[in-house]
């Protein structure tokens, strides 16, 4: 075998590793969002959503800038036009993501609001299709989605679903998309932390006016700052760094794919630590999604990055 034929078998054995490592990341990271969401519902009787949603980016802002120091780095010694432009883009739809997906989440339960949330990604994916075992694995998360959110049933009294929160989570999915395809374009121009960093401390300039009443509350309740600490470390600093970098290692319509597991584990978070119950039907629908997404990653498209490498 050629030397040339070995490099390139090394080199594509490498990518599958940093791509096999990937997902296991990615699921950690919704966990850790989830977990965080359902902290942050129990902190909305004091804080409020915009409140909760302020700390929530405001702590995390804070804790990636002393991590990643990006002041330091010299890849944003001369940051470009576009680069301040793809920063300002990213931070602006982190801050709307989290305030209108907090006010959703004060009226629906966890797993309906990313559910509905979800149809963002989900359009991503399906837009960017090429082939028919990709628009199977997304029908099969909408089924799963359906069955989620039972409409069939909305028009009795006891499963009919907030308007307004209805509305709201469908614009939280349409930020959701807006921040992949921000974090797409940033992450071309600053290294992963960095960029994570950079667009949360835009999105905490941006949030701060909205949610100022929230800070009084804290002092006046010292105990909620551990658990306002640990909502923006799960919600936010850990699996945004997570996601920047797992997009860096995979198509962006894997990636969207792949995150229709966030509905199934949002669901499970809202059993285990809100309380919120599940149907039959629900677990059906977690089981659709679920093979949508195992589907997707066990026979994704070719092997090209969602995030070129940055210069």
């Amino acid at each position: 075998m050629s030397v040339t034929a070995v490099s390139t078998a090394a080199a594509a054995s490498h990518l599958r590793a940093r791509r096999l490592l990937a997902l296991p990341a990615l699921l950690g990271g919704m966990g850790s969002v989830q977990i965080g969401a359902s902290i942050a519902k129990l902190l909305f009787p004091v804080l409020g959503p915009i409140g909760t949603a302020c700390m929530r980016v405001l702590l995390a802002a804070i804790v990636l800038l002393l991590i990643a120091r990006p002041w330091n780095r010299q890849a944003m010694a001369r940051p470009t036009r576009s680069g301040m432009i793809a920063i300002l883009a990213y931070g602006l739809s982190l801050a709307v993501m989290n305030m209108v997906f907090y006010a959703a989440l004060a009226r629906l339960p966890l797993g309906v609001t990313v559910a509905i949330e979800f149809i963002g990604p989900l359009t991503l994916a399906v837009a960017g299709s090429r082939r028919a075992l990709d628009l199977l694995w997304a029908a099969m998360a909408i089924g799963g989605l359906l069955l989620l959110l039972e409409p069939w049933q909305m028009a009795a009294s006891q499963h009919r679903l907030d308007p307004i929160g209805v509305l709201l989570a469908l614009g939280a999915g349409v930020t959701w998309a807006l921040y992949i395809l921000t974090g797409r374009h940033l992450g071309s121009h600053v290294e992963g932390i960095s960029a994570t960093a950079l667009g949360m401390s835009v999105a905490a300039v941006f949030v701060l006016p909205f949610g100022f009443e929230a800070l009084p509350a804290l002092a006046t309740h010292p105990a909620l700052i551990a658990s306002a600490f640990g909502m923006a470390m799960l919600s936010s600093a850990v699996p945004y760094s997570i996601e920047m970098m797992a997009m860096r290692r995979m198509s962006m319509r894997s990636f969207s794919i792949l995150m229709s597991l966030e509905p199934a584990i949002a669901t499970l978070a809202g059993l285990f630590l809100l309380g919120e119950h599940l149907t039959f039907m629900h677990w059906l629908a977690i089981g659709g999604i679920v093979a949508a997404s195992l589907g997707s990653a066990a026979v994704g498209d070719a092997p090209q990055p969602a995030l070129p490498p940055p210069d």
